[in-house]
């Protein structure tokens, strides 16, 4: 294999890659944290945001058609008012993930607030699934400098906010460690398709087929080198028609190579923490967090 990537991590039955399909179900939690009190009359905005109804069966659909089960990632809030969506995917045998109760942002709150919301989401999630989540995904990425150790101090197996590499790895923390399972932001849809203005994003919205010569071209360096090609999506976002009906053609053709894995992303660090402790991969290691507080203002230049 090209050494693109320095350290692959040998796969499951010689596979030459892994690739996981992950969706973010967001749905209208994103206008109450954004718009609360504006959030009853953006009537159009909340719609195009719940049209996460009609796309999880599609997706459902999809995966069934491919005999896959992968993830998704779910805040909790939105589990409580959408329990029909949660119980159609624990049906099919998918995994359902932290993203968070409300879709808050961990590194704008304060570390009790933070942790308040982190466990109130375990808990919901634990209620309604019978299990605790054992992968977390922050939402947005905005993992704060305390997020590595609320996941070792409640037990994650792994976590894949960050984009650190483009293979798994682990991190290690105060309490403990994980596996970090990397995204980054040319596999995210939001960059390729939305255009929402009530949210300060307005992108040229793409074509399927352009999305998708992005998510390629991602997946035939991943396939050569031997890495991981992860989709960090959102029902509302590609489960359109159009959108879907390209991802289904993009997966058959991947799949039809005949040596790549479709885990989830649990089954991914459930292995990782398999072929370290067999002695037959030494991954990468990186502490967090980064910095604990500000570097020292003399490092900086005045601001006027």
């Amino acid at each position: 294999m090209t050494e693109w990537i320095t350290n692959p991590p040998p796969w499951p039955g010689g596979a030459r890659c892994a690739v996981a399909v992950t969706f973010d179900i967001d749905t209208d939690s994103l206008i109450h944290l954004e718009h609360r009190d504006r959030a009853p009359d953006l009537v159009a905005t909340t719609s195009w945001l719940r049209y996460d109804e009609v796309a999880v069966p599609r997706i459902l659909d999809l995966y069934r058609r491919l005999e896959i089960r992968q993830s998704f990632f779910y805040p909790a809030w939105c589990m409580e008012n959408y329990p029909e969506l949660v119980e159609a995917i624990l049906k099919d045998g998918h995994e359902i993930g932290h993203h968070g109760y409300i879709h808050e942002n961990y590194n704008q709150l304060p570390a009790d607030e933070q942790e308040a919301f982190f466990v109130r989401a375990i808990e919901t999630i634990e209620r309604m699934t019978g299990a605790k989540p054992r992968g977390f995904r922050a939402p947005v990425y905005n993992f704060s400098r305390a997020t590595a150790g609320l996941l070792a101090k409640y037990g994650f197996l792994y976590d894949s906010s960050l984009m650190t590499d483009d293979v798994p790895h682990m991190v290690d923390t105060d309490g403990g460690s994980f596996v970090e399972i990397p995204g980054h932001w040319p596999m995210d849809d939001w960059p390729q398709y939305v255009h929402a203005p009530d949210f300060g994003y307005q992108m040229t919205v793409r074509s399927p087929e352009d999305a998708c010569a992005v998510y390629r071209s991602e997946f035939e360096v991943a396939y050569e080198a031997g890495g991981l090609w992860m989709g960090v999506w959102h029902p509302w976002v590609s489960a359109r028609p159009a959108r879907l009906k390209a991802i289904e053609a993009m997966l058959l053709d991947f799949r039809a190579r005949g040596d790549v894995w479709f885990p989830t992303l649990e089954e991914i660090a459930t292995h990782m923490r398999k072929i370290e402790a067999d002695g037959s991969y030494i991954p990468r290691r990186i502490r967090l967090p980064y910095y604990r507080q500000p570097i020292d203002p003399s490092f900086l230049p005045r601001k006027p």
